[in-house]
Order: structure tokens, then C-alpha cells, then sequence
């Protein structure tokens, strides 16, 4: 063993990335907690004003990754695909679930819209970032 301190190979190999990982993981945070507080209210009718403003922050980091991703250079777009398909497959399905819970709970109109908005994020928010750590240290 020599005295020079050892570094992992992926950090030899890493490739500077935006912090997509960390904003769909805020998206997420901001759309869970305004699910969380959405159905506290089922079946009345929840207040909107605090839960449209977390659906529109889960929203907005959302895109902002998009675009930061969109922008990364030398990215393994084949395996993010691949990835984000079965993912998105897996955690569309529990957001449906979810979804027909609240309708099933008599959740109508814009209550109901916020919180299809909020599942939408919640369905793409983790499979990107699943897709996004899987392929920022993949070789392609």
C-alpha cells in the first residue's frame, strides 16, 4: 500500500454533470408534501392556494431539469432511455393507484386537477432520477 490516498474509479471517469439528481429530488419532496396535505383534507375540499404553489415548484424544478440535462454534453442518452422507460412504467402504474384513490374519495374538479399534476411529477420525478444516476457513469 502505497502513501498516496486512493480514489474510486468512477471519480477518475466522472464527467462534470448538472444536479439533476438534486432537482428531481426537491421536485419530489415539494409534490409529496403537497399530496401528504391534499388528502389530510379528504373528503372536504382542501385550500388550494398552498398546494398549486408546491404542484407549480414541483413543476418548475422539473423543467429546469429537463433543460440542465438536455444541455449535458458526452451523456449516455441510450442507457437514461432505456432506464427511464421501465421506471416510468413501474411508478406510473402506483400514480394511477393513487390517482383512483382520490377520485374514489369524491376528489373532483380543480382539487382534482392539482393533484393529477402532482401525481404526473411524482410518475416522472423518480424514474429520472433513477435514469439520470444509472446513466451519468455509463459508457456509451
Amino acid at each position: 500500500m502505497s502513501g498516496e490516498p486512493q480514489t474510486a474509479k468512477w471519480e477518475e471517469t466522472s464527467r462534470p454533470v448538472p444536479p439533476v439528481g438534486w432537482m428531481t429530488g426537491g421536485a419530489l419532496l415539494l409534490v409529496v408534501i403537497g399530496g401528504v396535505y391534499m388528502a389530510s383534507y379528504a373528503p372536504r375540499t382542501a385550500p388550494l392556494a398552498v398546494a398549486t404553489a408546491l404542484m407549480a415548484g414541483g413543476v418548475g424544478l422539473m423543467i429546469a431539469a429537463g433543460v440542465a440535462l438536455g444541455r449535458a454534453r458526452d451523456f449516455a442518452w441510450r442507457t437514461f432511455r432505456k432506464v427511464f422507460k421501465w421506471a416510468f412504467l413501474a411508478y406510473a402504474i402506483s400514480a394511477a393507484m393513487i390517482e383512483f384513490a382520490f377520485v374514489r374519495d369524491h376528489m373532483r374538479g380543480t382539487s382534482l386537477l392539482v393533484v393529477s399534476v402532482m401525481l404526473a411529477v411524482f410518475a416522472s420525478s423518480v424514474p429520472a432520477t433513477i435514469a439520470f444516476t444509472v446513466a451519468r457513469f455509463a459508457d456509451e
